[in-house]
């Protein structure tokens, strides 16, 4: 064999191998822990709907961590997404999964979606607007986090844009922080127990009375007629 196809069998199998190592290389993840949601029952979600965003949105995570081979921005952004979905539900399979990959080092696999990017950034919009109508408080706040993360999938959607700074504007800047790690759910302290106070109605039994001694009639004076002597 030619020395110069020699040398480049070996300069191409070099790149091959330092794309191979660079594309297997492990990264740091600190495991999410989200003990507590921050929605109840008063979000204006049912859990199955719950479920399918936060299925959606680790599936987007995982696929950005990916294609980007773990790059600085894509893993701040998957934080906030994941974190989101756990939030959304707290058991979600594909949340779960994921950040223990994360959590290793490991590449999960590119999953097909039901949403590309620009797909599910509008997909968020038009949720987030639609309980921004709802009102309450739980709702207004989900409303911020699911405009903040569809201006950051699709910064190109200028309605995406628009509203998430609007709500900047507004509001200040969405707090992640509290997202990502939110207080730990402290067990709750069982009280002391407080010595029972109630009367005792037990019926307390009193003694027989003894009936009163009737005192014994004192003597009369002696009787002092004379004796009168029998009749023969």
């Amino acid at each position: 064999m030619p020395i110069w196809q020699a040398a480049t069998f070996f300069f191409l199998g070099s790149v091959a191998w330092i794309h191979a190592a660079d594309s297997g290389k492990a990264f740091a993840w600190e495991p999410l822990k989200v003990t507590q949601s921050m929605f109840t029952s008063e979000l204006g979600m049912l859990d199955s709907e719950r479920e399918e965003y936060a299925t959606n949105l680790a599936a987007h995570a995982a696929n950005d961590v990916v294609t980007t081979k773990a790059s600085s921005q894509s893993l701040a952004e998957a934080r906030r997404i994941l974190a989101l979905a756990f939030h959304l539900s707290p058991r979600n399979k594909r949340a779960v999964v994921v950040n223990f990959q994360f959590s290793k080092g490991i590449f999960p696999e590119v999953t097909q979606g039901n949403y590309s990017p620009q797909s599910l950034a509008r997909l968020l919009l038009s949720r987030g607007q639609l309980l921004e109508k709802q009102g309450g408080d739980e709702n207004k706040r989900a409303a911020r986090l699911f405009v903040s993360l569809a201006a950051g999938m699709d910064p190109k959607n200028e309605d995406a844009v628009y509203a998430s700074e609007l709500h900047r504007l507004d509001h200040g800047p969405v707090d992640w922080n509290t997202v990502e790690n939110p207080p730990e759910k402290t067990p709750e302290k069982t009280p002391d127990k407080v010595p029972d106070k109630t009367p005792d109605k037990t019926p307390v039994k009193v003694p027989d009375k003894a009936p009163d001694k009737v005192p014994a009639r004192p003597p009369g004076p002696p009787d002092r007629r004379p004796l009168v002597p029998a009749h023969p």
